[in-house]
């Protein structure tokens, strides 16, 4: 009898294949009628919510999703503490890795689980940073929580400027787990294409910082549609492992997201060609989307490969 077992995330990639990633949790959840905490946004939700936590995973598994991303990106103590939840800082991740897999052995799905780690601050105020010592300790906390709690990799997620986001990639670093670098952009009227919520910082300088620290994959993510594909140049340039796209759409007013505009399915795909053929192999999305938009990437799978097969061999020697 022959024995097959299914590819991992990381065989997938490393063989240039297409890997889908899920969309968004914390918006999900707000869609779904979770309240969003002023200052750890959806954070808390793992203890509050527990059961739409883990059917938003479970319906993602179901929509296609091969790598689901635990709802932690709000967790860490520098998201927690301030907002009264300082003692819940372990139940919580390790909670949300246990949500995550019961949601794999419910949908029937062999996704992997990825640890988020943001290094936002409370409230996404840029004076809620913790000292940079309490800060790193932070970090390191919730990456060995998630490691410990059993994640196959961690997701670092809105790495938009240099020195937080350093701190938590060496923290990611030290469980010797596989590290996605999250960065996010967008698009100015000038037309550079800058950091998430910094106008500041163009997103090379970021990408030149962090880079070099060692991703096992780079992905643009939470970043508006109509910068993309720039950005997928500018990591091009400096980056020659795999690439990830996932986007956000509508807008954030805190605490709520506005699903506003949202991009429909059908337009992700027709727009996610596009990024397959500028050599994007991990797809997804961000704040605003939802399970249908990953179902449709999956529906739309032999379309993408076709672009992908096309990409390959228009780069032989990459």
């Amino acid at each position: 009898m022959t024995i097959t077992t299914q590819k991992t995330w990381q065989q997938r990639l490393d063989a240039d294949e297409i890997v889908l990633i899920d969309g968004a949790t914390g918006t999900e959840l707000q869609r779904r009628g979770v309240p969003m905490d002023k200052l750890a946004w959806s954070g808390i939700a793992v203890v509050t919510h527990p059961d739409a936590v883990r059917e938003t995973h479970e319906d993602y598994i179901r929509a296609g999703a091969q790598v689901i991303i635990t709802n932690t990106f709000g967790s860490t103590r520098q998201m927690l503490e301030p907002a009264g939840y300082g003692n819940l800082v372990e139940v919580v991740h390790r909670d949300a890795v246990r949500l995550a897999r019961q949601a794999c052995l419910n949908a029937g799905g062999a996704a992997a689980v990825a640890g988020s780690i943001s290094s936002e601050p409370s409230g996404f105020d840029r004076a809620g940073f913790f000292p940079p010592e309490k800060e790193f300790a932070a970090y390191r906390e919730a990456a060995g929580l998630l490691a410990d709690a059993g994640v196959d990799l961690i997701a670092l997620e809105m790495m938009v400027e240099t020195a937080h986001a350093a701190l938590a990639f060496e923290a990611a670093l030290e469980t010797k787990l596989p590290v996605w670098l999250g960065v996010g952009c967008r698009k100015t009227k000038e037309g550079k294409i800058v950091s998430f919520d910094h106008s500041d910082l163009e997103l090379a300088v970021v990408l030149d910082a962090l880079i070099p620290m060692g991703p096992t994959v780079v992905n643009i993510m939470h970043s508006e549609i109509a910068a993309i594909p720039e950005a997928i140049a500018l990591v091009r340039e400096r980056w020659s492992g795999p690439i990830g796209v996932y986007p956000e759409s509508g807008y954030f007013t805190k605490p709520n997201w506005n699903f506003v505009d949202v991009i429909s399915p059908a337009d992700l795909v027709s727009e996610a060609l596009g990024w397959v053929t500028a050599g994007v192999r991990l797809l997804g999305g961000c704040c605003g989307t939802s399970p249908e938009h990953i179902k449709a990437l999956r529906d739309a799978m032999p379309e993408l490969e076709a672009a992908r097969k096309t990409q390959a061999d228009s780069c032989p020697t990459e």
